[in-house]
């Protein structure tokens, strides 16, 4: 597959296609459900509670933190990660919005 022509897009379009990838991914879901009810966690806590692999949490936790959506604060040999309460507010926003452009189709041969 070639390279996204995103210059051919608006911002927000690109956006939340940006962000619609970042959260792709059930194990990503899982780990944002996760913060989101314990309101922050340590990286070893993930592996326990999501039962995936070490390596694998932290692909899942890298993706979710270079799309804005998580942040991390060290915490003497470990990271701390919680949800970025801006850049979640920003995801919710587009969706919405995005969600609710659409209203009735045209005639019922959509």
């Amino acid at each position: 597959m070639g390279v996204t022509q995103t210059h051919l897009f608006t911002e927000e379009q690109n956006q939340i296609a940006q962000l619609a990838k970042a959260i792709a991914h059930p194990a990503r879901i899982a780990i944002l459900q996760h913060l989101i009810k314990s309101k922050s966690c340590i990286n070893g806590d993930l592996v326990l509670e999501i039962g995936l692999a070490q390596a694998t949490i932290s692909q899942h936790l890298r993706e979710l933190k270079e799309a804005g959506l998580i942040q991390g604060s060290i915490e003497g040999t470990r990271v701390n990660y919680c949800i970025h309460p801006e850049k979640w507010s920003a995801l919710k926003s587009l969706f919405q919005d995005f969600f609710e452009s659409y209203s009735d189709c045209c005639d019922s041969t959509c």
